[in-house]
This record gives structure tokens, sequence and C-alpha cells, in this order.
């Protein structure tokens, strides 16, 4: 009974040491306060919500990432090392200015060009890729026409919502099946609006809110978490809210991240 270290027997184990980096989500355990760090300094941490409510703590109080539970610390200073973009490439810093493709991506909207730039747009700049908009997924057929897609000028196409059954799966079969496949990828990803594409957690839920049908969804979401809706300023503003807790690809969904990626591919290859 006494071998090994029998003092430390039953003991849990002391809480993972996290450093308390700007943006990180953290739960205060006592209090049940969750957000992201907005602040720090020697003895205290400052955390806002998804309600824009801001609360100060000591650095030293009991946190937890995920449930788990964690100690905070000052920030130690990064390593040096090569840089690394936004999407996890590493990154170029003396690259000359390159010409753009003749191959595109497209995507639905406004949104998803914004999250695409933030993320990718080293990225796409280094391979020469621009990324335009089409206004909704009902215009691709007229797009394509008018670009005329080829073997040295692929398309590369991202909707919402692209489901079994759906309008969206109904357009891209047709292109997959038509001439034109070889030349244009459709890919999508499953959620109501690219807004999903955003972990939840980035903004301090578990989840995002369950919007009933018969309401405007954009309207539903900000309705849900007591954000302003009544004017499309607000959806905008609120849309720029949750853009800009984006910061690297981590914060996005694998079922986001992996169609951008297939798309990039598609179109840069030789």
């Amino acid at each position: 009974m006494l071998s090994g270290d029998w003092k430390k027997a039953g003991r849990k184990p002391p809480p993972r040491l996290v450093d308390a980096v700007r943006d990180l989500v953290v739960e205060e355990t006592v209090s049940g306060f969750t957000g992201a760090i907005v602040r720090v300094e020697a003895q205290t941490v400052e955390l806002v919500d998804w309600k824009d409510r801001v609360r100060a703590f000591p650095l030293t109080a009991s946190f937890a990432i995920d449930g788990e539970p964690v100690r905070l610390q000052f920030p130690r200073a990064a390593p040096a090392g090569r840089l690394r973009s936004a999407s996890g490439s590493f990154a170029v810093t003396d690259a000359q200015a390159r010409t753009a493709l003749p191959s595109r991506i497209f995507v639905e909207g406004r949104h998803d060009a914004e999250l695409v730039e933030k993320v990718w747009g080293h990225d796409l700049r280094i391979e020469g890729v621009a990324v335009e908009y089409l206004e909704g997924v009902d215009n691709l057929e007229a797009v394509l026409r008018q670009f005329r897609p080829g073997p040295e000028r692929r398309v590369g196409v991202l909707v919402d919502h692209l489901v079994k059954g759906s309008k969206e799966s109904r357009i891209a079969d047709a292109i997959a099946t038509s001439p034109l496949g070889r030349s244009v990828l459709v890919v999508g990803h499953p959620y109501v609006d690219v807004w999903q594409s955003v972990r939840p957690a980035r903004l301090g839920m578990k989840e995002w809110p369950v919007v009933p049908r018969s309401i405007e969804w954009k309207q539903g979401i900000c309705e849900a978490l007591g954000w302003p809706h009544a004017e499309q300023a607000d959806i905008a503003r609120a849309w720029q809210r949750i853009l800009g807790q984006v910061r690297t690809f981590a914060d996005l969904e694998p079922a986001f991240l992996g169609r951008v990626e297939e798309l990039i591919d598609f179109v840069t290859a030789p």
C-alpha cells in the first residue's frame, strides 16, 4: 500500500497554466461570467462578454476554458521564429506584387468575402487570386456565362447552406453535370449564414441561437443576443462585431475552413 508516492494519492493535478492573451475566451468559475480577455495587468484581467459587459477579476481567480480548470498567467514574450498568417500558413514578408490570376473565387455575399479576406487574404495575394461576391447564388449562372470559365480560367464558388435537397445543392449539381463542370467547383458549408462559421465560443456562447423559420435569420440572431436589429445598419454593425472576434483560422468551424482551402487549391492548381 505504501509503494509509490502515497502522499499524493487522491490529489487532483494542478490546473494547466495558460497565458492570459487578448481574445482568449475563459470562464470565471465562481461567478460563471464568460468572456474574451481584453486587458491584462500584473494582478488583474478584464473580460468582455457577448453583451459588451466588462468585468475585472484577479489574475489568480479560478478560471476554466471549455470546462477545463486553468490558471492564468501574465503573457510571456513570444519566441522568435517564422511568422504565420491568419490562415496558419507561413507568412511571406518579401514577396513582389503579383498580377492576379485569370481564375477567380466567388462567394455569395459581402460578409463571406470579408471573412475570407480576413483569414486568407495574405495567402490569396501571394497566389494572385481575387475574391468576388455574387450577391446571391441565384446570380451564379449569369456570372459564369459572362466570366466564361475554362481550363486556364477556373472558378471556385463558395455558397451558404449547401445541404441535400436545398436550392443551393440543385444549382451546384446542375453546374457539376454541365460542360462547365471541369472548370468550375462549387462547394459550400452547412450553415444558414456565414455568421455561423465563426465558433460561438468567440462570442462567449456555447452555441448559436436557434431561429424559427418565420423570422429572418440575421434579425433573429441579433434579437436573441440582445443586439439592435431594426435597421440594416444594425445588421451591418452586428456582423462587424462578429468579424472583430475572428483573428485566425482557429476561430472558424472546420466545415468552413476545409471548403475555402479546397477552393484555393482548385483555382491555383497547375
